[in-house]
């Protein structure tokens, strides 16, 4: 089996629009979501998405195909591992969000080869996993504990904060929200990288009082002296970090200073299924969890939770609010349900289908 070929059929996306308090940071409006085929010449086609709410997959197709699609031309699809290496060697011309998508593409190859879901390739775990809400920014405390209340109700057992980036704010909805649900849901707080150390301090000993299970990102991540400081500080785990410089390869400082309590990462911002997958037992052979970030789209998203169910260590399967950011392109998408629980993909390969209909009457072009 070969590659014979790798496009990009780019589609119209209309995305929410937000924006990360305290910086100078928007997303969402009117995006791409590219579709990405990498075609055999046995026929066998491996799919995967790219694009954000943050960034169109405009800003990665280029650098794709200038030099990642002729590292994959002529190769055995099947060889993923081996084609990885070859991909990440590109990393300082292309991105690891392009190099990610076209790992995707290749373990959905693999899969449908095999006639296997994915997750049963890396050695499956579980068949289910519990889901949290994981907030959207808004503008009152009281909206946060709606959120939380709303979710809680439909049988979600956590929910994470993405707070106003300002310390006393942020203390303050933690506050509520803990009032709001109660002692007997979880609540996370991911403060956006948005505190120095003395704030981070403030903030993590205040939702410590709070009964709060992990205090992620309230560091900028190239910031690994004061990381170790916090961690030595607080008893609440710091989880740290989906943007740690360097992809995989960037969190073995985190582990080896003692800077984090829980890895973070994802397969669209580490190298895609095949780095998320190292990482997760490069934290098990340190006896750490690592709690796997949201995919930015839909596809990603799926396979984030082929490598969630295959993995112990992993708790929870984070569905980022509001869903509109992130769902689109899919006949079917993933579903919580009434038990708070994700269930693994059951179809070979990625195992959810593409809305081919949507994808045809939103094309923009294609590109190859």
């Amino acid at each position: 089996m070969k590659i014979t070929d790798v496009t990009l059929t780019m589609v119209a996306w209309a995305v929410p629009k937000g924006s990360y308090p305290g910086q100078a940071v928007t997303f969402g409006g009117d995006k791409e979501l590219a579709v990405i085929t990498v075609s055999t010449d046995e026929g066998i086609d491996g799919h995967s998405f790219m694009g954000s709410a943050m960034r169109s997959a405009a800003d990665n197709a280029g650098l794709l195909l200038t030099y990642l699609k002729p590292v994959l031309i002529g190769q055995n699809p099947l060889d993923v591992g081996r084609l990885w290496h070859k991909l990440w060697r590109c990393n300082r011309f292309a991105s690891l969000v392009a190099i990610s998508a076209l790992d995707i593409a290749l373990w959905d190859i693999a899969g449908k080869v095999a006639n296997l879901p994915i997750h049963r390739l890396l050695g499956t775990c579980r068949e289910s996993v519990p889901a949290y809400a994981s907030s959207a920014f808004m503008p009152a405390a009281q909206d946060y504990a709606e959120e939380a209340m709303y979710y809680k109700s439909q049988g979600w057992k956590a929910y994470k904060i993405h707070p106003h980036a300002r310390p006393d704010e942020d203390i303050d909805i933690s506050r509520v929200v803990r009032k709001a649900v109660g002692d007997d849901m979880v609540l996370m707080l991911d403060s956006c990288w948005a505190y120095g150390y003395e704030d981070a301090v403030r903030v993590g000993r205040a939702i410590e009082k709070l009964g709060f299970y992990w205090y992620e990102d309230p560091l900028p991540e190239d910031d690994i002296y004061n990381y170790v400081k916090l961690r030595q500080k607080l008893d609440i785990p710091i989880l740290a970090t989906e943007y740690a410089p360097g992809g995989l390869y960037g969190l073995t400082p985190f582990i080896l200073q003692g800077a984090t309590d829980i890895l973070r990462g994802d397969v669209r911002v580490k190298g895609g299924i095949t780095a998320l997958n190292k990482i997760c037992h490069l934290a098990e052979a340190f006896r750490m969890k690592c709690e796997i970030h949201h995919g930015g789209n839909s596809l990603n998203n799926v396979a984030n939770l082929h490598v969630t169910v295959a993995v112990e260590n992993c708790e929870y399967f984070e569905v980022l609010l509001p869903e509109a950011a992130q769902k689109y392109g899919l006949v079917h998408d993933i579903e919580v349900d009434r038990q708070g629980l994700v269930h693994a993909p059951e179809k070979p390969g990625l195992g959810y289908e593409i809305d081919w209909e949507l994808v045809k009457n939103k094309q923009t072009r294609v590109l190859k």
